[in-house]
């Protein structure tokens, strides 16, 4: 099963508050990052129950403890308002097993440490827009989690990724790779960078903003692809939404962005023909009305307003990311083939290219919805 021996699996098993006898386990999901496994255990006179068990990546996350800290208080905080519009927190949240400890991971005899969630059942993440629908459910429950959380005091929550979506700190680092150059693969790339340095204040744009008091920091997921949200397979409804790793203070428009950058491009991240790739504005409609009736008025009027420029700074801070990894050596990004962050980073400089150009389009539609 995965990574992990079947020892340290065993060791993990052993140490959560799970109930009845163990009937199967194995790999989960396709996620790049932990390391997941299903459980099975039956209940005398009960039938089965579904758990996962995760694995953290400390690679990824250098501070386990202080991810699951935010999200204890994320969730709990999320079952409170879910109880209160009489939903079901049972489905509509993560819920945390518990360790015999008590806590809300197990760190095991290597050092590594491992969570525990309920499986939500009669519910699936899909990978990719098959129904515009599911794109659409995905904006509505992306915006909920704006709306549900729009109270929680952002600045309580730990940043389990620092500096994730700090475009202008991504900026210097990305003109440092540049002037570095320790693979000489820069004279191979120059449209490219010199895409970048064009946009300097695309990078800057919403720093500044901030450091004026123009935004309000909020409770972001920083990770907002439709994969993380679960739809219900009966009504086809977006009910809940997981992977709360990257759950940081930060910027509503940067959530919104995201899914735009990857749910709304017409063609794969890594495509290398770029007359295949372009921003679909019906798909972009979707998401925004979508977004929009999800936040329920929570969001201030700049923000809605900077809708469009999220999906731009997102977008553009993406392919900035894949070109510096690419100047650097492919550190950071799982690379399949020779040249692959370049490709990628083409992919999102050909999206935020598309963007310039309906600009007008992309502002209307966020007008239109933000009556």
């Amino acid at each position: 099963m995965g990574e992990a021996s079947p020892i340290q699996i065993a060791e993990a098993i052993g140490n959560f508050q799970f109930n009845g006898r163990l009937m199967r386990g194995c790999a989960y999901g396709n996620g790049h990052i932990n390391d997941t496994y299903l459980l099975t255990f039956q209940i005398s006179g009960m039938g089965n129950i579904k758990v996962i068990l995760q694995k953290m990546n400390k690679d990824v996350f250098e501070k386990p403890v202080e991810l699951m800290e935010n999200v204890m208080g994320v969730t709990a905080y999320l079952r409170e308002q879910i109880i209160k519009n009489g939903g079901d927190p049972e489905r509509e949240t993560l819920n945390v097993i518990p360790a015999y400890d008590g806590k809300p991971y197990y760190k095991d005899s290597y050092g590594e440490y491992w969570r525990s969630y309920k499986f939500i059942t009669d519910a699936t993440s899909y990978d990719v827009v098959e129904k515009p629908e599911h794109f659409y459910q995905s904006a509505v429950a992306f915006g909920n989690f704006q709306c549900m959380l729009a109270d929680y005091p952002a600045d309580t929550l730990n940043e389990t990724i620092v500096g994730f979506h700090d475009t202008r700190a991504r900026f210097a680092v990305f003109k440092k790779a540049v002037e570095e150059d320790v693979l000489g693969r820069a004279a191979s790339v120059k449209d490219e960078i010199q895409f970048v340095l064009d946009r300097e204040e695309v990078a800057n744009y919403f720093s500044e903003l901030q450091d004026k008091g123009e935004l309000p920091l909020r409770v972001t997921h920083n990770d907002t692809k439709l994969n993380n949200i679960m739809i219900d397979n009966k009504t086809g409804k977006g009910i809940c939404v997981i992977d709360l790793d990257t759950v940081m203070p930060g910027l509503a428009m940067n959530d919104f962005g995201d899914s735009i950058r990857f749910g709304a491009s017409t063609a794969a991240e890594d495509e290398r023909d770029l007359s295949k790739v372009s921003c679909d504005m019906d798909l972009y409609e979707l998401y925004t009305k979508g977004f929009i009736e999800g936040c329920a008025g929570r969001l201030t009027g700049k923000e809605i307003e900077l809708l469009p420029m999220g999906a731009k700074v997102m977008t553009f801070e993406c392919g900035m990311r894949f070109l510096t990894d690419y100047l650097q050596g492919d550190r950071y990004f799982k690379i399949h083939r020779e040249d692959h962050n370049r490709d990628r980073c083409r992919t999102q400089f050909k999206l935020v290219a598309d963007m310039e150009k309906k600009w007008d389009t992309m502002e209307s539609i966020v007008r239109k919805y933000a009556r």
